[in-house]
């Protein structure tokens, strides 16, 4: 079947498993410089969950709903090649029932406001996440109130949490690759995941946590269609 297919190839799998490898109430980050593939990244550790009907709450901050539908539709094709037209249209739909899409402007989001709109979408029915992925938020400067305030919401509501935290090119890292400013932060991420962009391909750098193994997987993501691949 498509669905058990698609699971077992992924090679995100070996380094997050289910998505287990960020426990309930815990953070996970793919830290990246501009440009070089965070959103793509984090759509895929989207798919990952989808895919096992885990439900996926995907907020971007200052990107519109369609742009980031776009990111999930081009991830799906890339992923599922040439299979039967018919069979992608019925996983495709199997897929968006677990799925949210939600927007915030930068300068607009707390973790006030996104309790209340969790708030409103579990108490109506509408959606109950199970992962919240974070896309666009600022951590330069470091915002420690901000981030301990979703950190508290994570523990109280037992989710999963994933960050995309942008570098840059005349920085020192830090710790597992962290932002110096960062580092007072660290102790919050049990999951961090590195894009290093070499020449024209990016590997994908488990620095902290994931799934343990006698060594880690050399994963890359393939430059053509920003999927992560074995080498």
């Amino acid at each position: 079947m498509l669905t058990e297919d698609l699971i077992i190839r992924n090679p995100l799998q070996k380094i997050i498993g289910a998505g287990n490898a960020v426990p309930k109430g815990g953070f996970g980050a793919v830290l990246a410089r501009a440009g070089v593939g965070k959103t793509a990244f984090i759509v895929q550790v989207a798919m990952n969950g989808l895919l096992q009907h885990t439900n996926v709450l995907h907020i971007s901050l200052g990107e519109p709903v369609q742009k980031v539908a776009l990111w999930y539709e081009e991830v799906f094709r890339n992923s599922t090649g040439q299979n039967a037209p018919a069979e992608m249209a019925k996983l495709w739909e199997s897929i968006l029932v677990h799925r949210f899409i939600m927007t915030f402007q930068k300068n607009d989001f707390t973790a006030p406001k996104l309790e209340e709109r969790l708030a409103d979408l579990t108490e109506q029915a509408i959606f109950l996440p199970q992962i919240i992925l974070i896309d666009g938020l600022s951590f330069a400067p470091p915002q420690i109130e901000l981030i301990n305030q979703l950190k508290n919401l994570a523990e109280k509501l037992q989710l999963r949490f994933w960050f995309t935290i942008r570098t840059h090119r005349d920085e020192t890292p830090g710790q597992n690759g962290l932002p110096v400013e960062m580092l007072p932060l660290a102790d919050l991420f049990s999951v961090i995941i590195a894009l290093d962009p070499r020449g024209q391909e990016v590997d994908v750098c488990l620095t902290k946590g994931g799934v343990t193994q006698p060594k880690p997987p050399t994963l890359r993501l393939d430059p053509s269609t920003m999927l992560v691949r074995q080498q």
